[in-house]
């Protein structure tokens, strides 16, 4: 799947979130967080965690 990142940036502007805090949200360091945003394709899984610590639907931060 690949990630919209202007739709992710919305998400985390609704939740006020940084790349520090939306790291920990997901549970990872925010490089590994910048890694994920910058990849080309992620796994569903990815997807289902970072949707869950923006607080959103899965449709909403990806393409298509």
């Amino acid at each position: 799947m690949k990630l919209d990142r202007e739709k992710i940036n919305v998400a985390m502007a609704r939740k006020s979130y940084n790349i520090t805090k939306l790291a920990k949200a997901y549970g990872a360091s925010p490089q590994r967080m910048r890694t994920i945003l910058n990849s080309r394709k992620v796994s569903t899984v990815t997807v289902g965690k970072l949707a869950e610590a923006l607080g959103c639907d899965v449709t909403e931060i990806i393409e298509g």
